[in-house]
């Protein structure tokens, strides 16, 4: 990851399944992100989110963060509950918050996977119903064109998705010039090869370095 053109840090992704006897069973998915030496000296980053989705990958089961960035410390757990539609986000220290849910809805995690699942098709739109726990949106996801990029690991065919701001919270709200792209690679596999974001705070990218398997396709 790169704060500029500043290297500041690592980002892991990976999905397993929630019980190893069970490999047809709820899936989790899971990110980590954590600052080198350079970086910790003035904004120390180790934060991970989980979220487990259930096996045919159309709801969020459960959503955790444990956050640690810079003085803010963050241990959250959110569990959505269909049978009463309603998401349940408790934060250590915290009352509960309590979000009515409309039907099966993705974390903020598990939309940036939902796009693995099936063939991207540039130009076109897609709407995820997306809960943190706390608000409930739906958020429009546009794919763009189909372009060439370089990467650590070499050259790579991909397609562009960007969520439209509008539909996000938090810091992008407060950035008129936000932005927020993730770059998947246009084969079967379609594996984030590179995110980008532009808010009112700064700015990061962060670029595929290794996967495993290893990529295809890479010129």
């Amino acid at each position: 990851m790169k704060w500029g053109f500043f290297p500041v840090g690592s980002a892991t992704m990976e999905v397993t399944a929630k019980d190893p006897e069970f490999p047809d069973g709820p899936k989790v998915v899971r990110f980590s992100v954590r600052t080198n030496s350079f970086a910790d000296t003035f904004y120390r980053v180790r934060t991970s989110i989980s979220s487990t989705i259930d096996p045919t990958f159309s709801r969020t089961l459960k959503y955790e963060k444990s956050q640690h960035e810079g003085s803010t410390r963050r241990e959250i757990v959110v569990d959505y509950d269909y049978e009463k539609g309603e998401a349940r986000y408790l934060q250590e220290g915290n009352s509960l918050i309590t979000t009515k849910i409309p039907g099966p809805v993705f974390d903020p995690l598990s939309i940036a996977y939902f796009f693995r699942l099936h063939p991207l098709t540039p130009g076109s739109e897609t709407k995820l119903p997306t809960c943190d726990g706390k608000r409930f949106r739906e958020v429009v996801v546009r794919a763009g064109d189909r372009k060439q990029i370089s990467l650590p690991i070499g050259r790579i065919y991909a397609i562009k998705t960007t969520p439209a701001m509008e539909n996000l919270g938090g810091v992008f709200n407060k950035s008129p010039k936000g932005m927020l792209e993730v770059w998947y690679s246009d084969d079967q596999r379609r594996i984030p090869v590179r995110v980008s974001s532009k808010v009112i705070v700064g700015s990061f990218t962060a670029t595929l370095r290794k996967a495993y398997p290893p990529v295809s396709g890479i010129e």
